[in-house]
C-alpha cells in the first residue's frame, strides 16, 4: 500500500477543461493564472486560464503586480472557483520557472482569500523555443513539486462540471444610511468603511434568514424551498461523525433542489440553472403576531448639524458548489462570503466619490463563448455602455479572458439572465410560430466531389417563407434571407433591434419608391 501511495505521488495527473488554444495562444513571454474548482472537481483540475494583465514594469511579465491583480481578479472569479496554479509562457528554464509560477500563484491565492492554499497547486511552462507545455505539481501537504507525467483534455468539460457541481445565485438590494457631521467632512472614508464593515457583519445577524428556492417548478407549480436561520448556518460544514445520507437528511444537499434528471448539462447565456437565495430579515422578531404579515417602513432621521447620504447599492453574486454540500454549510460558506467580497470591491470604487455623483454599480454576470465558467463584471451604469471608461474596462476583461476584441461578449445584452427560475420557453417564437436555430448543423454532407463547405461563425435564426402567418410563397426568400441575416446580427449582439416583419419592410420599401417618384417627377416638371 505504502508503496503504490508513493508511486502515485511520483505520477500525479493533471486534468485541463479549459481549450487548449488558451494555453498556447501565443508564445510571448506572459504569466497565466490556473483557475479550478477544488471543493468540486478532482485535484488538480484546471477549468480556465486567466492572463496576468498587470505586471511590474521595471521587472518584465514574469513579475505580476500582486495587488492589483488581486483586486480586478476579486471581483470576476465566481466564489467556489479558486486559484490551482501559475503558467509561464515564454520558459527558458523548466526547473527554475515552474517553481517560481507555482509561488506567484500561492502568493496571489493568499491576497484574495487571506490564507495558504489547502489543496494541490501546479506551476506549468510553455517552453519559448519548442512551445512544450510541462508541470509540477505540489500537494496540499507542502510536499516537495512532482513533475506531472499524464495531462488529460477532458472531451466534455461543461458536462463534468455541472455533473458534480451547481450554481448558487444572490440578489440583495440595500439602501444605507451615511451620516456626515456638517461641520467635519474630513471622516467621510472611514465613517463609509465602517458602515459597509458593520453591514457585511449584519449577514450572520440572527435575525437574518436565507431563503432557497430551486430553480424548477415541480407538476403543481411549487418549488423545493426551505429557510435558513442564523444557528442552521453554524457547524454545518464538517460533519465527521454522519454519513452522507444522514447529513443530507438531517440538513439537505443541494441536490435535493435540483431536478431528478438533468437532461441539459451545458451552460450558456440562455439556459443557466441556479438555486436562488433570498435574504430576509425579521423584522417582528418581538412581536405576538409574528405570523401576520407586517408592513416595514424606511425611515432615516438625520441628527442636528448632520448630513444624510443613502447609498444605494445593488449585489448580485453567484456561487460554484458540489451538489452534494448541505445547502446551509453552501450559504455560510460562499454566498455570505461573497456578498462581504462584492461589498468590498464596491466600497472601493464609491469611496473616492462620495461627495460627488455617487457611482451606480451593477454586477452582471457572463458565460461567454468558449469560457467554461461564468464570470462576473461590475459595470458603472452612469454613462451608459459607450463611455470612454466602460469600453476600456470591457477591453481589459476581453484580454484577461482570452476572448476576441473584434465582437462584443461582455456588454450588457450579453448577460446571462437566469429564466430558468420559475421555467422558462428554451426556444425563441414569433407570435406562437417557433423559429429554427443554425439548421445547418443537422444538414447531412451533399456528397459532392470537390465541393468546399462554408460554415457561419455564430448562431442564427432561420426564417423561411409562410412563417409568422404570412403567406409569402413565391416572392418572399429575398426578405427572408434578411430576416435570417439580421437575426445573426442580434443573437451576437452587434444590435439590440428586433427583427424586422414584411410589414416593415414593405413600408420602407413603399417610402423609398414614392420618394423616387417624387424625384422624378421634380425632375420631369424641370425639363
Amino acid at each position: 500500500m505504502e508503496a503504490a501511495a508513493a508511486s502515485s505521488r511520483r505520477r500525479p495527473a493533471l486534468r485541463l477543461l479549459c481549450p487548449k488554444k488558451s494555453l498556447l495562444s501565443s508564445t510571448s513571454p506572459s504569466l497565466r493564472w490556473l483557475v479550478g474548482a477544488p471543493r468540486v472537481l478532482e485535484p488538480v483540475t484546471v477549468t480556465v486560464a486567466l492572463r496576468c494583465l498587470r505586471s511590474l514594469s521595471d521587472h518584465g511579465p514574469f513579475s505580476p503586480d500582486l495587488p492589483h491583480e488581486a483586486d480586478q481578479i476579486r471581483g470576476l472569479l465566481v466564489r467556489g472557483f479558486d486559484i490551482v496554479g501559475g503558467l509561464l509562457v515564454g520558459s527558458a528554464d523548466f526547473e527554475s520557472d515552474a517553481g517560481r509560477a507555482l509561488d506567484l500563484a500561492l502568493a496571489l491565492r493568499e491576497r484574495l482569500f487571506g490564507e495558504r492554499a489547502s489543496h494541490g497547486m501546479v506551476g506549468g511552462c510553455v517552453d519559448a523555443a519548442t512551445g512544450e507545455v510541462r508541470f509540477r505539481v505540489a500537494e496540499s501537504d507542502g510536499s516537495e513539486m512532482v513533475e506531472v507525467q499524464e495531462v488529460v483534455w477532458e472531451d466534455e468539460p461543461g458536462r463534468l462540471l455541472l455533473e458534480k457541481g451547481c450554481l448558487l445565485r444572490c440578489e440583495l438590494p440595500l439602501q444605507l444610511p451615511l451620516y456626515i457631521p456638517s461641520d467635519d467632512m474630513s471622516g467621510i472614508k472611514a465613517r463609509f468603511s465602517s458602515l459597509i464593515e458593520s453591514t457585511a457583519a449584519n449577514l450572520r445577524d440572527p435575525c437574518v434568514s436565507y431563503l432557497v428556492e430551486g430553480p424548477t417548478a415541480t407538476s403543481d407549480g411549487s418549488r423545493k424551498s426551505v429557510i435558513l436561520h442564523g444557528n442552521d448556518l453554524k457547524s454545518v460544514s464538517h460533519l465527521p461523525n454522519l454519513s452522507a445520507n444522514e447529513r443530507s437528511a438531517k440538513i439537505g444537499s443541494c441536490s435535493e433542489f435540483l431536478p431528478t434528471k438533468r437532461y441539459d448539462l451545458s451552460l450558456t447565456r440562455e439556459n443557466a440553472d441556479v438555486i436562488q437565495i433570498t435574504v430576509l430579515s425579521n423584522q417582528s422578531v418581538n412581536s405576538s403576531k409574528a405570523g401576520a404579515p407586517i408592513p416595514v417602513v424606511k425611515y432615516f432621521p438625520a441628527p442636528p448639524s448632520t448630513t444624510l447620504r443613502v447609498i444605494n447599492l445593488k449585489l448580485d453574486i453567484l456561487c460554484y458548489t458540489s451538489i452534494d454540500v448541505p445547502v446551509a454549510a453552501a450559504v455560510s460558506e460562499l454566498v455570505i462570503p461573497g456578498l462581504a467580497d462584492q461589498l468590498s470591491i464596491m466600497r472601493k470604487a464609491i469611496v473616492s466619490e462620495l461627495l460627488t455623483q455617487q457611482p451606480q454599480l451593477c454586477p452582471y454576470h457572463f458565460i461567454p463563448p468558449g469560457l467554461l465558467i461564468p464570470v462576473t463584471a461590475i459595470y458603472d451604469t452612469r454613462y451608459g455602455e459607450i463611455e470612454e471608461k466602460q469600453s476600456e474596462l470591457r477591453r481589459n476583461l476581453h484580454c484577461r479572458l482570452g476572448l476576441p476584441l473584434d465582437r462584443p461578449l461582455l456588454r450588457i445584452s450579453n448577460a446571462v439572465t437566469f429564466d430558468g427560475i420559475g421555467g422558462r420557453d428554451k426556444s425563441s417564437s414569433r407570435n406562437g410560430s417557433s423559429l429554427l436555430r443554425d439548421v445547418h448543423r443537422e444538414i447531412p454532407s451533399s456528397g459532392v466531389s470537390g465541393g468546399i463547405v462554408s460554415l457561419i461563425d455564430g448562431s442564427y435564426e432561420y426564417y423561411h417563407y409562410l412563417h409568422d402567418g404570412i403567406d409569402d410563397n413565391g416572392w418572399g426568400c429575398a426578405y427572408r434571407s434578411l430576416q435570417t441575416i439580421m437575426s445573426w446580427y442580434r443573437l451576437q449582439q452587434y444590435s439590440s433591434i428586433n427583427v424586422p416583419s414584411h410589414r416593415k419592410y414593405l413600408l420602407k420599401l413603399v417610402t423609398r419608391i414614392h420618394r423616387l417618384l417624387d424625384l422624378v417627377n421634380g425632375l420631369e416638371r424641370l425639363n
